[in-house]
């Protein structure tokens, strides 16, 4: 039997982003991969031409950070994987790394299980973290069930005791235990003795509304963490991935040990590069309690610069949706749930404020938000890449456009945004998940439960250096 040809789209003379370089040119897709990059496709009679003249043809989005559907044991996130991914979708996002959490008494086998059966309504692809909350001493060999499984990261808290927050001790046999597995440790920094005291003394003193809240979580507990995680890492010999760095001295701590050759990296987000504690005296300081706070001026354009320097490896967004029910059921900033929405507002602010502003360039944004996570995350080149043979995952981004960032227009259930009002340039046209459109012109065309599970390598660092 003649086996029939694949169907073919070809998206025509736009301008093309990789971390080499960007030029005009044509990507052709068949089925769900990209078959061609290159300056002039030939067309055949039943292809499928999308113009794309003026616009920029991105990587699919890869946001390595986000909080779906969580369940922290006291409060629920609003979204489903249906909404979230919804505002993945409108916002370019192609693929989320997000979280399996092993709760008190789970096997990391139910932990991913679970997960995976609440993402069923996806509509784009997700790859999986594991919070590593329990590691028995002579359990470890069960962390290789998490990478036989496609969750080669795990995820650990030196705060948050007692649920979440791990001992040194436990860190290192898990560092350990990660190095000869292929495992990547991933780490919520703040040193727990701090915040505790910093919290405590606040509440002793009758000062817990929501303008109080950074002094709970001072710049100090995430630097004196990310120094000792360093050290952790350094005497197991392990990889290290520090996530949502607030301030500038926590970046250069990640430097400088991976200048001195350590295999360390780290990440910020937007609201640490865009935002300031000024907002905790603004009319809704409830919108801005999350972990670790928003930091004072001057610190958002240290990010900046380091992010410009090549010393952050990624962008991501800690996204976690609560509503503002939710934010203002209590008024004291211990009771508040902690966490802002943001996977859809993170590729116009990342353009506006990195590339437009002159902070960084096209090939840079593409490699902080595609390619670098999907390669430290062992997604790479299937996520990430404009290149034949990957997925093909795509983004047209407008940049042509002017517009301000207001809650109504956008797709998650918070009711309000860390951004409102803010100016942004440009707007997401068209997205493309797996050779299909999903998202075009404001319109969510992706359908439930499309979305997969997309399994990740085990770790080697050799990922970033090539």
């Amino acid at each position: 039997m003649e086996k029939l040809a694949m169907t073919r789209t070809i998206v025509r003379g736009g301008t093309i982003v990789t971390p080499e370089g960007t030029f005009s040119g044509d990507v052709v897709i068949e089925g769900e991969k990209i078959a061609e990059v290159t300056e002039k496709a030939e067309s055949r009679p039943d292809d499928t031409v999308i113009e794309a003249e003026g616009l920029l043809v991105l990587p699919g989005i890869v946001d390595a950070h986000t909080h779906i559907m969580l369940d922290t044991g006291i409060y629920k996130t609003a979204d489903n994987w249906l909404v979230g991914t919804r505002t993945a979708a409108a916002g370019g996002v192609t693929t989320v790394v997000d979280f399996a959490t092993q709760f008190p008494g789970q096997s990391f086998r139910e932990a991913v299980e679970n997960r995976w059966a609440e993402a069923q309504d996806a509509i784009v692809d997700y790859a999986l973290h594991c919070m590593v909350t329990e590691l028995p001493i002579g359990s470890e060999d069960s962390l290789r069930t998490l990478i036989e499984m496609g969750l080669p990261s795990f995820k650990i808290y030196t705060t948050y005791r007692p649920n979440y927050y791990m001992d040194d001790a436990t860190i290192l046999r898990l560092m350990r235990k990660a190095v000869e597995i292929g495992g990547l440790v991933i780490v919520h920094a703040e040193n727990d003795a701090m915040v505790t005291e910093a919290t405590e003394h606040l509440v002793n003193t009758g000062r817990t509304g929501w303008q109080y809240h950074p002094l709970s979580r001072p710049p100090e507990a995430e630097q004196e963490a990310v120094n000792r995680i360093l050290f952790l890492a350094r005497l197991a010999d392990a990889p290290v991935y520090i996530v949502h760095c607030t301030t500038g001295l926590s970046v250069e701590l990640v430097r400088n040990a991976r200048q001195a050759g350590q295999p360390a990296w780290c990440e910020t987000c937007p609201q640490y590069l865009l935002l300031d504690d000024r907002v905790y005296r603004s009319e809704h300081p409830e919108h801005y309690i999350l972990q670790p706070p928003i930091r004072p001026a001057g610190e958002p354009e240290k990010l900046w610069k380091l992010v410009s320097e090549g010393a952050v490896s990624l962008i991501s967004t800690d996204s976690c949706d609560y509503t503002l029910e939710q934010k203002r059921e209590f008024t004291e900033f211990t009771k508040t749930p902690g966490g802002l929405p943001g996977i859809e507002t993170l590729l116009p602010l990342v353009y506006t404020y990195g590339v437009d502003k002159g902070r960084m360039d096209l090939t840079d944004m593409v490699r902080l938000l595609c390619e670098n996570p999907a390669r430290l995350f062992g997604l790479a080149p299937r996520k990430g890449f404009l290149k034949p043979g990957s997925d093909a995952d795509l983004v047209l981004y407008d940049p042509g456009v002017e517009k301000e960032i207001h809650h109504e227009d956008l797709h998650y259930l918070a009711g309000y945004s860390p951004y409102e009002g803010m100016g942004v340039k440009g707007e997401v046209r068209m997205t493309f998940s797996r050779g299909e459109v999903i998202y075009r012109d404001g319109e969510i065309l992706g359908t439930a439960g499309r979305g997969q599970f997309v399994p990740g390598k085990p770790f080697s660092v050799d990922v970033m250096e090539t």
